[in-house]
């Protein structure tokens, strides 16, 4: 633990909230228009967060205080998706906006796996950063795990974090080290905390895994009180509430729904100290902050996960608690406050709709997100996105999305419901199951649990079309289907 001491005392200093004496005044920028500034840009990504975790979306057995006031200052979405439901695939389509097949990114890439991000993809950090924003990511990176593929080498100019998912190190359920020859999870290497391209420390402990947070939550401060002079954007991908979890002493026993509720607390005072850095500094109201998560929770293992708030089975599957998350945005003088938006958003169009606000030009390549900026702004009858396609595994297409109606492809699919969930960190049984083809209507059964197929031929016969034009350009691993569009990861 000597070393995580050490790095608390470099990453607290100069992070303690200043007065308002010397500020700079900053005017928010006006959509449509240019400003006098250039807004700033936060993204505060979960991993693993349930679309049912956060209080205001009615999670239970503890309170996150921070982010309801988010939500009551800005905008909570409802029908706000992952592009998929698992880690890596996430990550590649949030920072690109760019379906991950599109990119060859699916799964969870492992610490000795030979892919990664092709570092000629345009980021949100390099599109950025071409428009001289100065650019940071505290947190979980997941898209290569080595030099030259971490994030410094993405636009990043800076990076503070694991390298890859927290689970990802040679330790068991019961945080003691593997000695099991037979155990796979052996072979993992132990677990980095990197700087830029270098190891500065070891995650090797369950109580080790419970300072991330606040390393994290104390790096992104000192971040924005270092460049509250310049526009900058920041990525902040916590760890949490993925397994491992655990949180630190302050908040270990503080809630009523054991150690899971406890890191919520304090994913939630992270929260708080980035918004109260923010204000004491006179940049609140020249920030977008972007809070939402990567997948939905891994059920099986029960108390230590989350909840999809009644949404179909969970991470790993392209149900409904697979990939909507729980979004809040936040913008004071833009985007109005205690807001609720219905309309459908994926995590493909914050590229876009960040580019328009900061000024930025498009990637050249082609990409799949649009510019919601309409839906932010509240604008009557703003509709942008109309259709979200659920790819999973390595490029099958599972369902696609218009409107209210989804219809689910016969696939192969992870199922929840086989096995009773796990306790104390340790995971339940899985099982697979044959999906048949189906029809829902999410507007009256966002559950997923009547198939209306039969009463609506005519709109199982319009999805179907959807589905053969999204086929031809990105391909479909279960009818044989090559891509015609995708491009190539990085392969080394």
């Amino acid at each position: 633990m000597k070393w995580i001491s050490l790095l608390l005392c470099a990453f607290i200093g100069g992070t303690t909230l200043a007065g308002s004496a010397g500020r700079l005044r900053h005017v928010a920028f006006a959509p449509g228009r240019s400003g006098p500034s250039k807004p700033n840009v936060i993204i505060i990504f979960m991993d693993d967060m349930g679309y049912g975790d956060p209080e205001c979306y009615n999670g239970l057995g503890y309170h996150t205080p921070h982010i309801n006031q988010l939500a009551a200052e800005g905008m909570r979405f409802t029908n706000f998706y992952a592009a998929q439901a698992v880690c890596s695939a996430s990550r590649a389509a949030l920072l690109t906006g760019c379906y991950p097949n599109r990119l060859g990114i699916h799964g969870a890439l492992m610490p000795w796996d030979k892919t990664a991000l092709n570092p000629k993809e345009v980021t949100i950090a390099s599109m950025l950063k071409a428009v001289g924003y100065h650019t940071g990511m505290i947190g979980k990176w997941h898209l290569g795990a080595k030099a030259p593929y971490l994030p410094i080498h993405y636009g990043f100019d800076e990076y503070l974090g694991l390298p890859y998912s927290n689970d990802m190190w040679p330790v068991g359920y019961d945080g003691k080290p593997i000695t099991d020859s037979t155990d796979r999870r052996i072979k993992y290497p132990t677990l980095p905390l990197l700087e830029g391209d270098s190891t500065v420390g070891y995650i090797r402990t369950l109580e080790d895994q419970g300072t991330l947070t606040g390393i994290y939550t104390r790096r992104a401060c000192k971040f924005i009180k270092e460049n509250k002079n310049r526009p900058f954007f920041l990525y902040l991908a916590h760890s949490m509430v993925h397994v491992p979890i655990y949180a630190s002493p302050a908040f270990l026993g503080k809630s009523k729904r054991g150690l899971f509720g406890d890191v919520m607390m304090e994913v939630d005072w992270s929260v708080g100290e980035i918004m109260q850095t923010l204000k004491q500094e006179g940049l609140d109201k020249n920030t977008l902050v972007i809070f939402t998560s990567d997948n939905g929770p891994w059920l099986t293992f029960g108390d230590h996960a989350g909840n999809t708030g009644g949404l179909r089975e969970g991470k790993g599957t392209s149900w409904e608690g697979g990939q909507r998350e729980p979004c809040i945005m936040h913008w004071p003088g833009v985007i109005p406050s205690g807001t609720v938006c219905s309309q459908l958003a994926v995590t493909l169009d914050l590229l876009p709709t960040i580019a328009r606000y900061c000024g930025a030009s498009l990637p050249s390549n082609k990409i799949d997100g649009v510019d919601i900026s309409s839906l932010l702004t509240n604008q009557p009858a703003a509709n942008p996105r109309e259709i979200l396609v659920y790819y999973y595994h390595t490029n099958s297409l599972e369902g696609v999305r218009k409107g209210e109606w989804k219809l689910v492809l016969p696939h192969r699919s992870q199922t929840y419901m086989t096995y009773a969930p796990g306790h104390g960190g340790y995971p339940g049984g899985y099982a697979e199951a044959d999906v048949p083809i189906a029809l829902y209507n999410l507007a009256i059964d966002p559950g997923e649990t009547h198939d209306v197929a039969a009463q609506h031929p005519d709109i199982v016969d319009s999805l179907q079309e959807i589905v053969s034009q999204y086929r031809v350009k990105l391909g479909d691993d279960i009818t044989k289907t090559p891509c015609s569009e995708c491009r190539d990861p990085a392969k080394f």
